[in-house]
């Protein structure tokens, strides 16, 4: 069961660490590419994922932790 709706690609920070790798935001959205990236280089991961029961929101911004409450 996925507990988040976001698809898998939403995890990965594309900011200026992913541009420094030379990677390439097409290659990163099936869940085993969103994965293994992250297991490789676990700092270009979305934070904070909130969980409660049995969903869970990517809380970026903030305000959607709301989702949950």
């Amino acid at each position: 069961m996925d507990l988040l709706p976001n698809p898998p690609a939403d995890l990965v920070r594309k900011d200026k660490n992913f541009e420094a790798l030379g990677l390439n935001a097409n290659d990163y959205v099936t869940r085993e590419a969103v994965i293994n990236l992250l297991l490789q280089h676990p700092v270009l991961m979305q934070r904070p994922i909130i969980i409660k029961g049995q969903k869970a929101v990517l809380a970026r911004p903030s305000e959607k932790v709301l989702e949950l409450l």
